[in-house]
Protein backbone atom coordinates (compact mmCIF):
# COMPACT_ATOMS: atom_id res chain seq x y z
CA UNK A 1 0.00 0.00 0.00
CA UNK A 2 0.91 3.30 -0.52
CA UNK A 3 0.68 6.32 2.26
CA UNK A 4 1.01 9.41 3.10
CA UNK A 5 2.81 10.87 6.34
CA UNK A 6 1.60 15.30 6.46
CA UNK A 7 3.26 16.29 10.11
CA UNK A 8 4.28 19.43 10.36
CA UNK A 9 6.88 17.73 13.46
CA UNK A 10 9.78 17.00 11.25
CA UNK A 11 10.96 14.09 14.07
CA UNK A 12 7.48 11.98 14.40
CA UNK A 13 7.46 12.55 10.53
CA UNK A 14 10.28 10.86 9.97
CA UNK A 15 9.75 8.35 12.84
CA UNK A 16 6.31 7.30 11.38
CA UNK A 17 7.36 7.42 7.80
CA UNK A 18 10.86 4.92 8.98
CA UNK A 19 8.85 2.94 11.16
CA UNK A 20 5.57 2.28 8.36
CA UNK A 21 8.46 1.16 5.67
CA UNK A 22 9.64 -1.21 8.01
CA UNK A 23 6.08 -2.45 8.18
CA UNK A 24 6.50 -3.31 4.21
CA UNK A 25 4.53 0.16 3.09
CA UNK A 26 5.43 2.66 0.70
CA UNK A 27 5.66 6.31 2.17
CA UNK A 28 5.86 9.63 0.89
CA UNK A 29 6.46 12.24 3.74
CA UNK A 30 5.85 15.61 3.82
CA UNK A 31 5.92 18.88 6.66
CA UNK A 32 3.08 21.76 5.49
CA UNK A 33 -0.39 21.31 4.14
CA UNK A 34 0.48 23.04 0.86
CA UNK A 35 2.92 19.92 -0.08
CA UNK A 36 0.14 17.47 0.87
CA UNK A 37 -1.99 18.84 -1.89
CA UNK A 38 0.83 18.71 -4.23
CA UNK A 39 1.31 15.16 -3.77
CA UNK A 40 -2.40 14.23 -3.15
CA UNK A 41 -2.97 15.95 -7.01
CA UNK A 42 -0.75 14.01 -8.47
CA UNK A 43 -0.40 10.54 -6.74
CA UNK A 44 -2.83 7.84 -5.56
CA UNK A 45 -2.37 7.23 -2.20
CA UNK A 46 -4.23 4.59 -0.13
CA UNK A 47 -4.11 6.26 3.27
CA UNK A 48 -3.07 10.07 4.72
CA UNK A 49 -1.89 10.49 8.12
CA UNK A 50 -3.16 13.85 8.29
CA UNK A 51 -1.70 15.55 11.03
CA UNK A 52 -4.90 18.65 11.84
CA UNK A 53 -2.39 21.36 13.05
CA UNK A 54 -0.25 21.99 10.08
CA UNK A 55 1.27 25.32 8.46
CA UNK A 56 0.62 26.35 4.87
CA UNK A 57 -2.86 24.74 4.41
CA UNK A 58 -4.90 23.44 7.28
CA UNK A 59 -5.49 19.94 7.65
CA UNK A 60 -9.31 20.30 7.89
CA UNK A 61 -9.15 21.94 4.30
CA UNK A 62 -6.70 18.82 3.55
CA UNK A 63 -9.97 17.05 4.80
CA UNK A 64 -12.45 18.58 3.15
CA UNK A 65 -10.90 18.44 -0.32
CA UNK A 66 -10.50 14.89 0.10
CA UNK A 67 -14.14 14.34 0.78
CA UNK A 68 -15.48 16.83 -1.79
CA UNK A 69 -13.48 14.94 -4.24
CA UNK A 70 -15.07 11.50 -3.62
CA UNK A 71 -11.74 10.16 -3.39
CA UNK A 72 -11.16 6.69 -2.26
CA UNK A 73 -7.60 7.44 -0.24
CA UNK A 74 -8.93 7.10 3.82
CA UNK A 75 -7.37 9.84 6.18
CA UNK A 76 -6.14 9.13 9.79
CA UNK A 77 -6.26 12.31 11.37
CA UNK A 78 -3.69 13.24 14.16
CA UNK A 79 -3.95 15.66 16.57
CA UNK A 80 -2.39 16.78 20.16
CA UNK A 81 -6.29 17.26 21.38
CA UNK A 82 -8.41 14.28 21.85
CA UNK A 83 -11.31 15.66 23.64
CA UNK A 84 -14.87 13.72 21.95
CA UNK A 85 -15.66 17.07 20.68
CA UNK A 86 -12.18 17.08 18.71
CA UNK A 87 -12.91 13.44 17.70
CA UNK A 88 -16.37 14.26 15.94
CA UNK A 89 -15.34 17.80 14.54
CA UNK A 90 -12.80 15.35 12.51
CA UNK A 91 -15.09 12.87 11.71
CA UNK A 92 -17.20 15.65 10.52
CA UNK A 93 -15.31 16.95 8.23
CA UNK A 94 -14.56 13.53 6.07
CA UNK A 95 -11.77 12.01 8.25
CA UNK A 96 -12.32 8.22 8.50
CA UNK A 97 -10.49 7.51 11.52
CA UNK A 98 -8.79 9.73 14.49
CA UNK A 99 -6.43 9.21 16.33
CA UNK A 100 -4.71 11.41 19.34
CA UNK A 101 -1.33 12.17 20.49
CA UNK A 102 0.69 10.58 21.67
CA UNK A 103 -0.22 6.49 20.42
CA UNK A 104 1.22 3.34 20.30
CA UNK A 105 2.60 2.44 17.17
CA UNK A 106 1.36 -0.73 16.96
CA UNK A 107 -1.91 0.95 17.04
CA UNK A 108 -0.97 3.28 14.41
CA UNK A 109 -0.43 0.45 12.14
CA UNK A 110 -3.14 -1.35 12.91
CA UNK A 111 -5.45 1.25 11.94
CA UNK A 112 -3.50 2.27 8.61
CA UNK A 113 -3.97 -1.53 7.82
CA UNK A 114 -7.64 -1.47 8.24
CA UNK A 115 -8.36 1.98 6.11
CA UNK A 116 -6.43 0.54 3.38
CA UNK A 117 -8.55 -2.69 3.10
CA UNK A 118 -11.70 0.02 3.09
CA UNK A 119 -9.43 2.00 0.50
CA UNK A 120 -9.39 -0.87 -2.26
CA UNK A 121 -11.57 -3.84 -3.52
CA UNK A 122 -11.51 -6.25 -1.13
CA UNK A 123 -9.43 -9.11 -1.14
CA UNK A 124 -9.18 -12.85 0.30
CA UNK A 125 -7.48 -12.86 3.65
CA UNK A 126 -4.38 -15.18 1.95
CA UNK A 127 -3.43 -14.63 -1.99
CA UNK A 128 -2.60 -18.01 -3.96
CA UNK A 129 -1.47 -18.82 -6.80
CA UNK A 130 -0.18 -22.22 -7.76
CA UNK A 131 1.94 -23.42 -4.64
CA UNK A 132 2.24 -19.92 -3.41
CA UNK A 133 0.61 -18.26 -0.75
CA UNK A 134 1.02 -15.01 0.93
CA UNK A 135 -0.72 -13.57 3.86
CA UNK A 136 -0.95 -9.89 4.25
CA UNK A 137 -1.38 -9.31 7.91
CA UNK A 138 1.41 -11.90 9.27
CA UNK A 139 3.86 -10.65 6.25
CA UNK A 140 4.03 -14.53 5.94
CA UNK A 141 4.72 -15.81 2.26
CA UNK A 142 5.35 -19.69 1.31
CA UNK A 143 6.20 -22.03 -1.67
CA UNK A 144 4.93 -25.43 -0.88
CA UNK A 145 4.92 -24.94 2.76
CA UNK A 146 8.31 -23.37 2.60
CA UNK A 147 8.77 -20.25 3.85
CA UNK A 148 10.40 -17.36 1.67
CA UNK A 149 12.44 -14.94 3.44
CA UNK A 150 11.78 -11.74 1.46
CA UNK A 151 12.40 -8.32 1.92
CA UNK A 152 9.81 -5.53 2.49
CA UNK A 153 9.95 -4.46 -1.33
CA UNK A 154 10.13 -8.06 -2.41
CA UNK A 155 6.86 -8.98 -0.02
CA UNK A 156 4.89 -6.10 -1.32
CA UNK A 157 6.10 -6.61 -4.87
CA UNK A 158 4.44 -10.66 -4.47
CA UNK A 159 1.55 -9.21 -2.79
CA UNK A 160 0.91 -7.10 -5.95
CA UNK A 161 1.30 -9.59 -8.32
CA UNK A 162 -0.49 -12.03 -6.41
CA UNK A 163 -3.87 -9.69 -6.14
CA UNK A 164 -4.42 -9.69 -9.48
CA UNK A 165 -2.79 -13.04 -11.13
CA UNK A 166 -3.01 -13.68 -14.67
CA UNK A 167 -2.81 -9.71 -15.15
CA UNK A 168 -0.15 -7.97 -16.82
CA UNK A 169 1.06 -5.18 -14.18
CA UNK A 170 2.98 -2.34 -15.57
CA UNK A 171 6.77 -1.67 -14.22
CA UNK A 172 5.16 1.77 -13.52
CA UNK A 173 2.28 0.76 -11.47
CA UNK A 174 4.51 -1.33 -9.40
CA UNK A 175 6.88 1.66 -8.90
CA UNK A 176 4.05 3.47 -7.53
CA UNK A 177 2.74 1.21 -5.37
CA UNK A 178 5.82 -0.37 -3.91
CA UNK A 179 8.37 2.39 -3.80
CA UNK A 180 8.14 5.78 -2.40
CA UNK A 181 9.70 8.98 -3.11
CA UNK A 182 12.68 8.15 -2.49
CA UNK A 183 12.56 5.74 -5.91
CA UNK A 184 14.24 7.54 -9.27
CA UNK A 185 11.40 6.35 -11.95
CA UNK A 186 13.82 5.91 -14.51
CA UNK A 187 15.70 3.28 -12.28
CA UNK A 188 15.93 -0.62 -12.79
CA UNK A 189 14.51 -0.91 -9.40
CA UNK A 190 11.45 -3.05 -10.50
CA UNK A 191 13.30 -4.89 -12.51
CA UNK A 192 15.76 -5.68 -10.51
CA UNK A 193 13.21 -6.66 -7.24
CA UNK A 194 11.74 -9.20 -9.84
CA UNK A 195 15.40 -10.51 -10.64
CA UNK A 196 15.80 -11.45 -6.56
CA UNK A 197 11.88 -12.46 -6.32
CA UNK A 198 12.25 -14.66 -9.09
CA UNK A 199 15.46 -16.73 -7.38
CA UNK A 200 13.53 -16.88 -4.23
CA UNK A 201 10.54 -18.18 -5.87
CA UNK A 202 12.53 -21.06 -7.61
CA UNK A 203 11.28 -23.18 -10.01
CA UNK A 204 8.89 -23.49 -11.91
CA UNK A 205 9.27 -19.72 -12.48
CA UNK A 206 5.85 -17.97 -12.02
CA UNK A 207 6.66 -14.82 -12.73
CA UNK A 208 6.83 -13.75 -16.52
CA UNK A 209 7.94 -10.54 -18.43
CA UNK A 210 5.49 -9.48 -21.36
CA UNK A 211 6.89 -7.25 -23.66
CA UNK A 212 6.66 -3.67 -23.19
CA UNK A 213 7.96 -3.73 -19.26
CA UNK A 214 4.87 -5.18 -17.60
CA UNK A 215 4.98 -8.78 -15.51
CA UNK A 216 2.13 -11.38 -14.38
CA UNK A 217 2.25 -14.37 -12.46
CA UNK A 218 0.95 -17.52 -13.21
CA UNK A 219 1.42 -20.79 -13.61
CA UNK A 220 2.15 -21.78 -17.24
Amino acid sequence: MRVLVVEDFEVLARSIGNGLRREGMAVDVVLDGTAALDRLAAIRYDVVILDRDLPGVHGDEICRWLAHGRCETRVLMLTASGTIKDRVDGLSLGADDYLPKPFAFAELVARVRALARRATPPLPPTLACGDITLDPARRVALRAGRRLELSPREFALLECLLARPGLVISAEELLERVWDEAADPFSSAVKHTVHRLRGKLGDPPVIETVRQGGYRIGLS
